[in-house]
C-alpha cells in the first residue's frame, strides 16, 4: 500500500512536473522536425537576426567595391532610363581607363537600343530612294558605329567586363533552347561520381540574356536574388541550374575575373534530407566560400544603403573620380526608385540590389560571410529547452508568478544576448526561436496549471482549513500542498478529545439565546488554543471537541503541541469564568483526553458529503481516556503512547493501567500536570502515590490504603478518595489471583 501510494503521489501533477513534460514534449517534437526547421521558426529567427543587425549597426567594408550608380542626377543629366547603348559603352570605357580589377553590370539589355541611328535608316529609306532614286544606302546600312547595341557589343569585347543576366524561374512558355549563358569559368565538383543535375540548385527555366550584338564580354552571370517570405533578402545564390548545369552569379564571376582565376570548384555534400545533393561551399583558387545546400551564401550586411562608395554615373562620364576605381571591384548599377532595383535586407526596406552584389563580393574577400550550422543549433536548442525550462518551471511552481515571469524574461534576454555575443557577432547564425517557444509554452502551460489547479487547491486548502488551524499552519499548507494528504493515508499524530462535564443538565437550565452565547464563546476560547498551538479543530459535536495535531501539516512535535494545548485549555476555562462578563453564565468543568498513534488521515464520507478527519482505534481510545476524566477528578488524561512520545519535557502523574470498553489489551493512563520539572512538595506527594499505587497493584492493600489515605488528609482529591474505596472494596473482597492491577472501565 506504502509503495501505491508513493507512486501516485510521483505522478500526481504538480506545476514543477506539468513545466518539465511541456520540455519533454517540446524536445521530442523539436526531434521529429529533423534538419527541416518548420516555416514558422525560420521567419522568426530571420526576425532576431534582423534585430541583431540593427544592433550591431554600421561595420567597415573593404574598400574594394566602388559603385557607379545611375541616380537621380544621372538621369537628370543624361534623360530618361534606357540610355543610348553609345552612352553606357562609354562609361565602361571610362572605368576601364582607371584600372579597375573588374567590372560588373548589374543591369540586362535584353532588347535592342531603339535610339540606334540605324534605325532611323531603315525608316527613311523609302522615302530617301523615292526622292532620289539613284542614291545608294547600302554603305549606310552596313555602317556597324550606326548600331549603338553593336558599339557596346564591341566595348565589351575588348574590356573585362561580366555582363548581367536574369533566370526566369517561371515556365512562360518563351523557353528557347539556344539561347544559354555563356560564362567562361570552368566549373569542376568534387568529390568525383557526383553529378551536376543532383545538386540541389535553384533551377531556372530559361534565361533573359542579352541581345546578340551586346553578349560579346568574356563572361557574365546573373543577379537573381530569393527574399524570404517577408521580402527580406538575407541569402544570395552563387549558383543557379540551367537544364542541369550550372552557372555563377554576377558577384561571384566578378570575384573570380578580379582574382585572375580561371575554375570554380564546387564541394557536394550528403547532408540535406532529399534525393539531391546539397553544398558545402565554393572555392575560387585557395578561398573556400561556405554556402547552404542550396549554394546561398548567408549575407553579412554592412549596414543601410549606400554603405559601400557610390558615384554618380555622370560624373564618371565627365571624367571625375577615376583615382576612386584603380584596382577596385567596379559594378554599375542604380538606386534611382523609378528604376525598380530596390530590395528589403535586415537595415532597410529599401536597398539598392547593387549594393546586395557588393555586399556579397566584400564577404567573400573579408571571408566573413554568416555561416550555418544545423548541429550547432541542435546542440544549442536541446540544451537551451533542458535547462531554461526545467528552471522556469521550477520558478514558476516554487516562487510563484511574477519571480517566474523576470526569469522567464531574463532567460529569453539571456539567450538573445549570449546568441548575439558568442555568434552572431563570430559570423554564425543559431536561431532561438523555439527555445523562446518552448520557454514560453512552459511559462502558459504552468500558469494555466496553477490558475485552474493549483489556485484551486490553494483557495479549497484555504476555505477548508482557515477555520480550523491557524493562519500560520495554512499558508504553511498553501505554500506546500504536497504536504496535504486528502486521501487517505496512515499517519502517526495525536488526537485530543475535550468535553464538558454534565452539559445535559447545565442545557437544560438555559434557554436557546443563552445556550448559544455561553457555547460560542466557550468553542471560540478552546478552538484558537488548539489553532495556536497548531493543532487543526477537526469538528465541534454538540458541546464536545475532536481536534487533532499531526495533520494536514506534518509535525514531529505533535503531541508536545497537543499536551501544551490541553493545558492551556484547562487554565484558560478558569480564566474565562473569573471574568465579570461570564457570571451569567454557568460554571463548568471539562475533560480533556489525548492519545497519539497511527490513525487514517484524509476525506471521508459519500461521494457528495465529506469531511477531512481522521479514523481509526487510536482515536476512539483518545475518546475512551477523555470519558475517564470524571471517574479520576481530573481534567486531562494522557494515554501510553503520548507519554512515550513527549519523553521527559512534561511532568506526569501515573494514575491507573485500565482496559477501556471496546479494547482487550490494558493502557497505562497518566494526567499531564505541567512542563517542566515539579515543585519539590508536589514531587514528592507524586512519589508516595506513585507508592501507594504499586503497593495496590501487588495486593499489599494494608500498606496502600495506609499510604493513600495519608495523602488524602493532607491533600484531599478525587484521585486519592477513589483508590481508598478500590482499596476498601479489595480488603474485604479481595480479587482473583490472576489479578494483575488492571482496572476494567466499560464506559464510553
Amino acid at each position: 500500500m506504502g509503495m501505491m501510494q508513493k507512486a501516485l503521489k510521483f505522478f500526481r501533477p504538480t506545476p514543477f512536473k506539468t513545466g518539465c513534460l511541456v520540455v519533454l514534449v517540446s524536445c521530442l517534437l523539436f526531434k521529429s522536425f529533423g534538419h527541416i526547421k518548420p516555416a514558422f521558426l525560420t521567419a522568426s529567427d530571420n526576425q532576431v537576426v534582423s534585430a541583431m543587425f540593427r544592433w550591431r549597426g554600421h561595420t567597415a567594408a573593404t574598400g574594394n567595391i566602388v559603385i557607379i550608380d545611375i541616380d537621380e542626377k544621372s538621369l537628370y543629366r543624361m534623360g530618361q532610363w534606357p540610355w543610348p547603348r553609345t552612352v553606357v559603352a562609354d562609361l565602361i570605357k571610362k572605368i576601364h581607363h582607371a584600372d579597375p580589377k573588374a567590372i560588373g553590370i548589374d543591369i540586362v539589355f535584353a532588347e535592342k537600343d531603339r535610339t540606334s541611328p540605324n534605325q532611323y535608316v531603315k525608316l527613311f529609306e523609302g522615302f530617301l530612294k523615292h526622292r532620289y532614286p539613284a542614291l545608294d544606302l547600302t554603305w549606310l546600312k552596313q555602317d556597324n558605329s550606326l548600331d549603338n547595341d553593336l558599339v557596346l557589343g564591341n566595348v565589351v569585347a575588348e574590356i573585362p567586363v561580366v555582363l548581367g543576366y536574369v533566370f526566369q524561374t517561371e515556365n512562360d512558355g518563351l523557353k528557347n533552347d539556344v539561347n544559354a549563358p555563356f560564362p567562361s569559368c570552368k566549373i569542376r565538383l568534387e568529390p568525383q561520381g557526383m553529378e551536376y543535375n543532383d545538386l540541389a540548385l535553384f533551377s531556372g527555366y530559361r534565361a533573359v540574356l542579352n541581345v546578340d550584338a551586346i553578349a560579346q564580354a568574356e563572361t557574365e552571370g546573373f543577379f537573381n536574388v530569393f527574399p524570404d517570405p517577408s521580402g527580406t533578402v538575407r541569402k544570395v545564390p552563387l549558383l543557379m541550374k540551367l537544364d542541369g548545369m550550372p552557372y555563377p552569379s554576377l558577384a561571384l564571376e566578378v570575384l573570380r575575373l578580379g582574382l585572375g582565376e580561371t575554375e570554380i570548384v564546387l564541394h557536394g555534400s550528403e547532408k540535406i534530407d532529399t534525393p539531391e545533393k546539397g553544398l558545402l561551399g565554393v572555392s575560387i583558387g585557395n578561398r573556400f566560400i561556405p554556402t547552404d545546400d542550396a549554394g546561398q551564401l548567408n549575407v553579412n550586411y554592412r549596414g543601410p544603403g549606400k554603405t559601400f562608395p557610390y558615384l554618380s554615373a555622370v560624373d564618371i562620364l565627365d571624367g571625375k573620380h577615376a583615382g576612386a576605381l584603380n584596382k577596385k571591384y567596379v559594378l554599375i548599377g542604380t538606386s534611382a526608385a523609378g528604376l525598380s532595383d530596390l530590395r528589403a535586407t535586415p537595415f532597410s526596406s529599401t536597398f539598392p540590389g547593387v549594393e546586395v552584389h557588393a555586399t556579397v563580393i566584400d564577404n567573400i574577400l573579408s571571408n566573413d560571410p554568416f555561416t550555418y550550422d544545423i548541429y550547432t543549433e541542435i546542440g544549442i536548442t536541446y540544451t537551451l529547452i533542458a535547462v531554461g525550462g526545467i528552471l522556469l518551471s521550477a520558478l514558476l511552481a516554487f516562487t510563484g508568478p511574477l519571480a517566474g515571469s523576470l526569469g522567464g524574461i531574463l532567460f529569453i534576454g539571456g539567450a538573445v544576448i549570449c546568441n548575439y555575443q558568442f555568434f552572431f557577432l563570430q559570423n554564425k547564425l543559431v536561431g532561438i526561436s523555439y527555445p523562446m517557444l518552448t520557454v514560453t509554452g512552459v511559462f502558459i502551460m504552468v500558469t494555466i496549471f496553477n490558475y485552474f489547479v493549483e489556485d484551486r487547491q490553494k483557495r479549497f486548502i484555504h476555505g477548508a482549513f482557515s477555520h480550523y488551524v491557524s493562519p500560520q499552519v495554512v499558508n504553511q499548507l498553501v505554500k506546500s500542498p504536497d504536504q496535504l494528504t486528502l486521501r487517505g493515508e496512515e499517519r502517526n499524530l495525536t488526537v485530543l478529545f475535550a468535553d464538558i462535564r454534565n452539559f445535559t443538565n447545565i442545557s437544560e437550565k438555559m434557554d436557546s439565546q443563552h445556550l448559544g452565547l455561553f457555547m460560542n464563546r466557550y468553542l471560540t476560547a478552546m478552538g484558537e488554543i488548539i489553532m495556536h498551538h497548531q493543532g487543526m479543530v477537526d469538528k465541534f459535536i454538540g458541546d464536545a471537541i475532536m481536534a487533532i495535531w499531526g495533520a494536514p501539516l506534518g509535525q514531529e512535535n505533535h503531541a508536545e503541541n497537543a499536551v501544551r494545548a490541553s493545558i492551556e485549555m484547562v487554565g484558560k476555562l478558569a480564566e474565562l469564568q473569573n471574568a465579570e462578563s461570564w457570571k451569567a453564565l454557568p460554571t463548568i468543568r471539562i475533560g480533556i483526553g489525548i492519545n497519539t498513534g497511527m490513525v487514517s488521515v484524509g476525506n471521508f464520507g459519500s461521494d457528495k458529503r465529506f469531511d477531512y478527519t481522521v479514523i481509526g482505534d487510536a482515536v476512539n481510545l483518545a475518546s475512551r481516556i477523555e470519558g475517564l476524566n470524571k471517574i479520576y477528578g481530573t481534567g486531562v488524561i494522557i494515554s501510553e503512547f503520548t507519554r512515550k512520545a513527549l519523553g521527559d519535557r512534561f511532568a506526569y502523574r501515573f494514575l491507573d493501567m485500565v482496559r477501556v470498553k471496546g479494547k482487550e489489551k490494558p493502557v497505562k493512563i497518566y494526567e499531564p500536570l505541567q512542563e517542566g520539572s515539579l515543585h519539590y512538595s508536589l514531587k514528592k506527594e507524586i512519589e508516595t502515590f506513585d507508592c501507594a499505587v504499586q503497593s495496590y497493584q501487588t495486593r499489599k492493600f494494608d500498606e496502600a490504603f495506609q499510604l493513600m489515605e495519608g495523602l488524602y488528609e493532607s491533600h484531599p482529591s478525587a484521585l486519592h478518595r477513589l483508590y481508598m474505596d478500590r482499596i476498601q472494596a479489595y480488603r474485604k473482597d479481595p480479587p482473583p489471583q490472576d489479578w494483575n492491577g488492571v482496572s476494567d472501565l466499560n464506559i464510553k
